[in-house]
């Protein structure tokens, strides 16, 4: 009988020593994910990462798009060919940027497994080090203009981690964003 009854001590005290655990991680978890949103939120990511429709108040961001990127089905015209001193242009969606450098296209920073950051490609420590670096995950072509890596490759890497850690906790959306166009030589 005693023995019955440490024995069920023992394993009420590792299950109670799991949830325990379990539970300070899911509150570390939130912890992270809510600081994440605060830094997506003052960073602006939703200005260009979400596509804009017109509101009673003028353009506003398209909430059931959340970070989608540029809208798949929005086709462009050609951009405008601009003479200084104006150098870029931006669609009404505000997910396309036009300039000197070609024509850049706001990514799916969902975390839909084929069109976002749920892409396996895009692991937490991708996601970092193209931001540290200014390389399309890490390790390709630039980061092109408007994205502002320049100034977020400042942040912190547990910074870095907590934004990606909300980008994975919000709503998967599938959607391609066009890629990168580069400017045409002679331009």
């Amino acid at each position: 009988m005693r023995f019955k009854l440490i024995a069920v001590s023992a394993c009420l005290l590792a299950i109670g020593g799991l949830v325990w655990q379990t539970t300070a991680q899911s509150q570390a978890q939130k912890q992270k994910i809510a600081r994440g949103k605060y830094l997506v939120d003052i960073g602006g990511c939703v200005d260009c990462h979400t596509p804009f429709k017109m509101g009673k108040n003028g353009p506003e961001p398209d909430m059931t798009k959340y970070m989608s990127g540029h809208p798949q089905e929005m086709k462009l015209p050609p951009p405008p060919k601009m003479e200084m001193p104006w150098i870029w242009a931006g669609a009404a969606s505000n997910t396309a940027f036009a300039g000197p450098w070609g024509v850049t296209f706001a990514p799916n920073i969902t975390p839909h497994k084929i069109s976002g950051l749920g892409a396996p490609q895009w692991s937490e420590a991708n996601f970092v080090k193209a931001i540290k670096t200014g390389k399309h995950l890490g390790m390709t072509r630039p980061i092109m203009p408007p994205m502002p890596w320049t100034a977020y490759k400042h942040m912190t890497d547990a910074d870095l981690k907590a934004v990606y850690a909300y980008l994975m906790s919000i709503k998967p959306i599938h959607n391609v964003a066009p890629d990168y166009q580069p400017a045409e030589s002679g331009e």
